[in-house]
């Protein structure tokens, strides 16, 4: 049987974790639509600077699973930048998604198909290419980033159903993967911010962010349709750089005993 990882995209943090006696809110039960795979273990990413090299064209690395269907219209153009590969590389645990999101709307805009080698990520841009290695047998594939994704700790990519059989972690759900950005724009330029909070309720979602707003600023509300379910995300600040939104999320991690997830600004 297989079974999709996507869970991160359904986690509704508690707000018993919210620090007790500042928030006030009602606590709010752990909800979870899919199981998770505990995985120990922590994402962490490097940069290195080396001389520029030629930007590769992205091939998917053969495998061998049955190939994906052809896709159903002509792939979106991937904007090319000056990007020096291996120049980006980060490490932790991968997961992937297929059925219910397969035919859906994704992050980008584009309609998520699980036969095409495309994957979600919480920072990176939008058509970035990204080389992913699977620690544990060496198999490779690359994929276009499209979606955002996973917020589940310790997860730093979720992967389409065809780049998950190509380095085969379909049937365990997740495995150590280091990812290399090969091509596409420039993964440091951008917006950041930090998701503190999804709820399936607005009113605990506006909630939350009256009382951050106190004390920090911007706070906003996404919204994050699922079929048949609608997430309010709550996020926090707007800053020029990944490393500065790092900072930001230890803070409240630490002032206000909140989850956090680092991610771009951009949909």
């Amino acid at each position: 049987m297989i079974r999709s990882a996507r869970a991160g995209y359904f986690l509704i943090q508690p707000e018993a974790s919210f620090r007790r006696g500042r928030i006030g809110l009602p606590q709010l039960a752990l909800v979870s639509l899919f199981s998770l795979i505990a995985v120990a273990g922590c994402a962490h990413r490097t940069y290195k600077t080396q001389s520029p090299a030629p930007t590769p064209v992205p091939q998917p690395i053969p495998s061998n699973q049955p190939p994906p269907s052809a896709p159903s219209g002509p792939p979106p153009p991937v904007e090319r930048q000056p990007v020096v590969p291996g120049e980006y590389v980060e490490e932790g645990v991968a997961s992937w998604y297929g059925i219910p999101f397969n035919g859906h709307r994704t992050s980008s805009g584009e309609i998520y198909d699980m036969h095409q080698f495309t994957a979600a990520h919480r920072t990176l841009p939008f058509n970035a290419v990204v080389r992913v290695t699977n620690l544990l047998n060496g198999r490779q594939t690359e994929v276009r980033i499209n979606d955002r994704g996973p917020f589940v700790a310790n997860r730093i990519i979720d992967l389409s159903l065809a780049a998950a059989q190509a380095i085969a972690i379909v049937g365990p759900g997740t495995a150590p993967v280091r990812l290399e950005v090969v091509s596409g724009p420039d993964p440091q330029v951008g917006f950041f911010g930090v998701q503190v909070g999804a709820f399936l309720a607005r009113d605990n979602a506006e909630r939350l962010k009256a009382q951050l707003e106190t004390r920090y600023s911007p706070v906003t509300v996404a919204i994050f349709d699922f079929p048949g379910r609608r997430f309010y995300r709550v996020r926090v600040g707007q800053l020029p750089s990944e490393a500065a939104a790092n900072q930001l999320a230890d803070e409240l991690q630490t002032a206000e005993q909140l989850t956090t997830f680092v991610v771009r600004l951009d949909e």
